[in-house]
């Protein structure tokens, strides 16, 4: 019979605060990488995610994550309706309560990933549904596939997880390909903002970014080294490895800068950051520390080549979901098979595999390649599918006018910085009348 170990549980639930910390992190990076007039809009498409994927995961998305499966493709959404049954199990060395909590702040921070490919010019409400539909058509299934393996909360789990058995430790398709993916099928169904390869479109607060950056970092440790569910050797080589390939990512992203553009950046490094947590989130247990640089530098590079795509292919990817969360994700997946150890990594010689380089031949590099481009190709059609629908029905996309004015006004009646003094009545559009008067004050009189 299993028994709880205190220290594990704390272990789970203190990662699970510090993944579901990163969603406010996320918000911080994304509102400081939009105009100053998107900003909210930006911040509120990742908390509303914390709403619509909290209640949904409750009530039918753990179900279909983890409960026992319909051919491997997805549990039977009705077994723990509500998380009947969940609440007085034990999984492991912990209450299935913590392992509930902790794969719930995964769901929320997937659909909110998505965001920054269509920001600047999305409906409010429109994503709001889309976050609710996504999840449960694309992400519970597909965490199914890759995070429910056979005998843990059910008797039986995902195709990828068990038939397959392609690494994925704690996320890399699962959370980045597939909303990488998602990311690059909305961004087409909305097309391009106006003005986009015409107009710049600078972030208005590097300041909000960096601090968005660090939060992601710090909260990562409990997304990567929570995911062992226990607190010992394996968190523990997970944690470093975690530490050494982000770092060296952001190197690496610097180094492109400096040689492409003549200076290095603080966007480019936050960017690099997250670039090198993304890659290294499905290899995290199966590498060595210095595998793990090596791949932080080689997801680092080729994530900052890879923004630069949209530009020349035409898709207007706002912020980089795609350059940084797909490419990442392929990466940090596919490098398992290159140089995953079974010496000197986190999981050890009895659960671990060998790459490539390790003598282990092409066996779990074509095994990582069915999982990552089985998940891009089934989340980016259906994606587009669930996109298009809503355009269509509701209206995805706002209207020109409210996209020059700014989501934030017109999707919330608000502005992030109030520049003008107090006591001006406001217009209809939420503007102060006082500066709006003195403004054509001061046209008319300079006329």
């Amino acid at each position: 019979m299993d028994k709880i170990n205190s220290g594990d549980t704390a272990w789970v639930l203190v990662s699970a605060a510090l993944v579901l910390f990163m969603t406010p992190g996320l918000a911080l990076f994304y509102g400081g990488m939009v105009r100053a007039k998107s900003v909210l809009n930006m911040m509120m498409m990742s908390f509303i995610a914390m709403g619509t994927i909290s209640v949904a995961w409750v009530l039918w998305g753990y179900s279909e994550a983890f409960g026992t499966s319909r051919g491997g493709l997805v549990g039977n959404p009705f077994e723990h309706f509500g998380l009947s049954g969940v609440m007085s199990a034990v999984y492991g060395t912990i209450p299935g309560p913590a392992f509930v909590a902790f794969q719930s702040v995964f769901a929320i921070i997937a659909v909110a990933l998505i965001s920054g490919a269509i920001a600047d010019r999305a409906k409010f409400t429109a994503w709001a549904v889309f976050s609710l539909v996504w999840a449960t058509i694309v992400y519970f299934p597909v965490a199914h596939w890759v995070f429910a393996f056979d005998g843990f909360a059910a008797e039986t789990g995902g195709w990828i997880a068990n038939t397959v058995k392609a690494v994925d430790f704690a996320g890399g398709t699962a959370i980045h390909i597939n909303a990488g993916a998602a990311g690059l099928a909305l961004a087409l169904v909305l097309g391009k903002r106006i003005g986009f390869g015409a107009e710049p479109m600078r972030p208005h607060n590097l300041t909000l970014v960096m601090v968005g950056a660090g939060i992601l970092w710090f909260g990562w440790f409990g997304f990567n080294a929570g995911s062992a569910l226990g607190a010992g050797s394996l968190a523990s080589g997970v944690w470093v490895n975690t530490l050494a390939a982000t770092g060296a990512a952001m190197l690496g992203w610097l180094v492109v800068e400096k040689l492409r553009d003549g200076h290095p950046t603080s966007l480019g490094a936050a960017s690099g950051v997250v670039a090198g947590l993304v890659a290294i989130t499905p290899a995290c247990s199966t590498l060595t520390p210095a595998g793990s640089v090596v791949l932080g530098i080689v997801a680092g590079a080729l994530c900052a080549l890879a923004v630069g795509l949209k530009f020349r292919l035409g898709f207007d990817d706002s912020l980089d979901v795609v350059g940084v969360h797909l490419v990442g994700g392929l990466v940090g997946t596919l490098a398992i098979g290159f140089l995953a150890s079974k010496q000197n990594s986190p999981i050890g010689a009895e659960l671990g595999v060998d790459g490539l380089f390790y003598g282990g031949g092409l066996d779990q590099l074509w095994r990582q390649a069915v999982g990552a481009f089985a998940v891009l190709v089934f989340s980016f059609v259906a994606t587009y599918v669930i996109g298009l629908a809503i355009q269509k029905s509701m209206g995805f996309r706002v209207d020109r006018d409210a996209e020059n004015l700014g989501v934030d006004l017109t999707e919330h009646a608000e502005t992030a910085y109030d520049l003008v003094a107090r006591g001006g009545r406001l217009t209809p559009h939420g503007l102060h009348a006082s500066s709006v008067e003195a403004t054509i004050s001061s046209t008319g009189a300079s006329s």
